[in-house]
């Protein structure tokens, strides 16, 4: 299978001198709805996953950084959406836009293109360490961002703190085999739960609550499989009973399948995971319920939505970065021994 080189063309087209605009209609950015700090940390963490950013990509990642600086409230909780006004709309919590800043602080503090990123992330990643979240989307994100610190400070305490935590709150899978999952419907990013279980076990040295990792997201990669190919929860979520497949489907999805594979196959050393990745990467080229590629390779854009027999046209910040995730997994994938 060949691996697209990841673009960043259509990223660069949503960031302006303040951050990354949420939408888009087609490829023009709407500025009337503004910034949100989900899309802002999501963009500081694909810069820092590239192995050699460009001068441009340094100069994002700087920009993201400084917004999420200026989201970050002195007890490390976040805002989450800026208007194109300047004006802050909402006050700071610990709901997803906060997991997802600590995912991208800690990948940032670890991985990041410049000494100054690296320290500033890492000091930002403590000071949101010291709270927690009651959400487990929330907590499965700053888990995995937990997980990128003790790649490097192997003895965090803030970092085994959120691992701990959010195990508790993500809870224990049914051992029913049929839905081993532990929510009643599954929603979005799915497969980011079932990671934050998986590193949560394997650095906390748990091997039970590993297994529990691994066993629901080899359920939920069986889930999302149709007849070879990906057939992922649609946007609206997915229980026993209802019919798939279903729409419209969100790249946000295969993101986080992507990820969640690469991380089990990092775990446990069996490549047998790659599949996923690759199926994800697939995806994105048109290997879909409706065989359609959302990578758009004119504009180097990701379409918000797949639907059952289109795409959606337009192509906003969250399916931008999504697919942008998935081809650094590709191009990973390639390297990696099978």
């Amino acid at each position: 299978m060949s691996y697209p080189k990841t673009p960043f063309r259509h990223l660069q087209r949503l960031t302006d001198h303040i951050g990354l605009l949420e939408h888009a209609e087609g490829i023009v950015p709407r500025h009337e709805h503004g910034y949100c700090v989900d899309d802002v940390a999501r963009g500081l963490l694909v810069v820092c996953r590239e192995p050699s950013p460009s001068e441009e990509l340094v100069t994002l990642g700087r920009r993201y950084l400084y917004f999420l600086a200026q989201a970050q409230a002195p007890d490390g909780r976040f805002r989450n959406r800026l208007g194109y006004d300047r004006r802050w709309h909402d006050q700071p919590g610990t709901e997803d836009c906060w997991g997802r800043s600590l995912w991208a602080l800690g990948t940032a503090a670890a991985r990041g293109p410049t000494t100054g990123i690296r320290e500033e992330s890492f000091a930002r990643f403590g000071r949101s360490a010291r709270v927690s979240s009651p959400w487990p989307h929330a907590m499965a994100f700053a888990a995995l961002g937990a997980a990128e610190i003790l790649e490097r400070w192997h003895d965090h305490s803030g970092a085994f703190t959120l691992l701990d935590r959010a195990s508790a709150v993500i809870g224990e899978p049914p051992a029913d085999t049929t839905w081993p999952w532990p929510a009643p419907r599954l929603s979005y990013a799915n497969a980011a739960i079932a990671e934050a279980v998986i590193v949560a076990g394997w650095k906390l040295g748990r091997a039970r609550v590993l297994r529990n990792g691994l066993r629901m997201l080899e359920w939920l990669l069986t889930v999302e499989t149709r007849d070879g190919h990906l057939s992922v929860t649609p946007a609206g979520g997915w229980s026993p009973g209802e019919v798939r497949p279903a729409f419209d489907q969100q790249p946000i999805e295969v993101a986080a399948l992507a990820d969640a594979c690469m991380r089990a196959a990092t775990v446990t050393g069996d490549s047998s995971w790659l599949a996923g990745v690759e199926m994800s990467v697939a995806w994105f080229l048109g290997d879909n319920d409706a065989e359609i590629p959302l990578l758009d390779e004119r504009t180097g854009g990701g379409c918000d939505g797949l639907g059952r027999t289109s795409r959606s046209r337009n192509q906003g910040a969250e399916s931008t970065l999504a697919m942008i995730s998935v081809m650094q997994q590709g191009r990973r994938l390639a390297t990696v021994p099978q």
